[in-house]
């Protein structure tokens, strides 16, 4: 409830700074706080929520596939599954970000894309130009990224016409440069992406501490908070002084170097990747997200539940496959949980409740005056 609606003063944004390290509605007196009314917009406690129901899910989900389908996690179906998990949950992390602005990135499959067809095609099989393709790819991201938000930011161009009309210059670009030939990933590359450590594929470390960063930067740090503020409500940043289109632009540019990273694995787990190997990765990175609690109308968020759903998806894909079960049936499933993380925290149960409380009392009484 906000001050507004309980009848409490309203403090000012000097006693709000002076109070910043005690604890307020239940947000720990260690966050870092945000200056004046920015750190009332903030939501409260609702990640830590999401986090907790999309862990227990991921948990009940192996039970069942051990019952169900117990070729789906055994040793090597995970030591498959791992790498393509971790893979998704850095994508996740990059849509989060997004999505914390109130934005939408359909500009993922491209950008995948784009990375795996450097990776390949520059140095056709020559590990001594991989660092050549590195630097080319992240530039290309980097740039995607600012153009974007740019146009989001500054130019006001709404986020889904500008990441689709991006998406479709990115695609361009891929056949420009592949001509829609599938090229053999470098053996440097590959050995690096199929490395493992303590057993574990690489690029599930790589994935835990890209999270790790990216979670302690959002939740850890003023700036961080900022962001998440920012995402909140556009009018409670600018009455705080705070620089809005700085924070949405920056949102899409971090994704964008998410989505890199990502497509440069995924180029050396998969030994000859198409042109369009990111085209899977757009649906399942906004489930990820919505599954992981995080509202499609912007503000706090949690990339670490977003990444733990990214694993909870790909072994709900594992045991589709290893039933039996088709492509287009995946799609289903992978639809269907977009659904419920819909239901369960974008849609705002209370006012429904309130709606059909009142309407069921507006019929109680023209039934009684019958």
């Amino acid at each position: 409830m906000s001050p507004e609606s309980s009848g409490t003063p309203r403090p000012s944004p000097a006693s709000a700074s002076a109070h910043s390290g005690s604890t307020a509605a239940g947000v720990p007196a260690a966050a870092p706080e945000v200056p004046g009314r920015l750190g009332r917009i903030l939501p409260r406690g609702r990640s830590a929520g999401a986090a907790t129901g999309i862990v227990v899910a991921t948990v009940v989900l192996f039970l069942i596939s051990w019952i169900v389908e117990p070729q789906s996690v055994r040793e090597s179906s995970l030591l498959g599954m791992l790498p393509f998990a971790a893979i998704l949950a850095i994508v996740a992390v990059g849509q989060t970000l997004v999505i914390q602005q109130g934005g939408i990135d359909l500009s993922v499959p491209g950008m995948i894309s784009l990375t795996v067809v450097i990776m390949t095609a520059h140095p056709e099989g020559d590990s001594g130009k991989l660092a050549e393709a590195l630097a080319l790819a992240f530039g290309a991201a980097l740039a995607a990224g600012t153009l974007t938000g740019l146009l989001v930011s500054r130019v006001g161009i709404t986020p889904i016409v500008t990441t689709l009309g991006m998406n479709a210059l990115l695609y361009g670009t891929v056949i420009q440069v592949s001509g829609g030939t599938p090229t053999t990933t470098t053996d440097t590359l590959k050995d690096f992406a199929s490395s493992r450590v303590l057993g574990i594929p690489v690029t599930v470390p790589i994935a835990i501490a890209l999270t790790l960063l990216v979670a302690f930067v959002v939740k850890k740090t003023v700036a961080g908070r900022r962001f998440e503020g920012v995402g909140a409500s556009d009018t409670g940043a600018r009455a705080a002084g705070l620089v809005v289109s700085r924070y949405k632009s920056s949102a899409y540019v971090f994704a964008a170097l998410l989505y890199c990273a990502a497509g440069v694995l995924l180029a050396g787990i998969v030994s000859t990747p198409s042109a369009f190997q990111g085209d899977t990765y757009l649906l399942p990175s906004v489930a990820a997200v919505v599954l992981g609690g995080t509202s499609l109308l912007g503000g706090r968020g949690s990339v670490a539940a977003s990444a733990v759903a990214a694993l909870f998806l790909t072994q709900l894909d594992q045991l589709l496959l290893t039933s039996g079960a088709s492509s287009g049936l995946q799609n289903l499933v992978e639809a269907g949980a977009l659904v419920v993380g819909l239901a369960i925290y974008s849609v705002p149960w209370k006012r429904v409740r309130v709606w059909l409380r009142g309407r069921s009392r507006r019929g109680l009484a023209v039934t009684s005056k019958e």
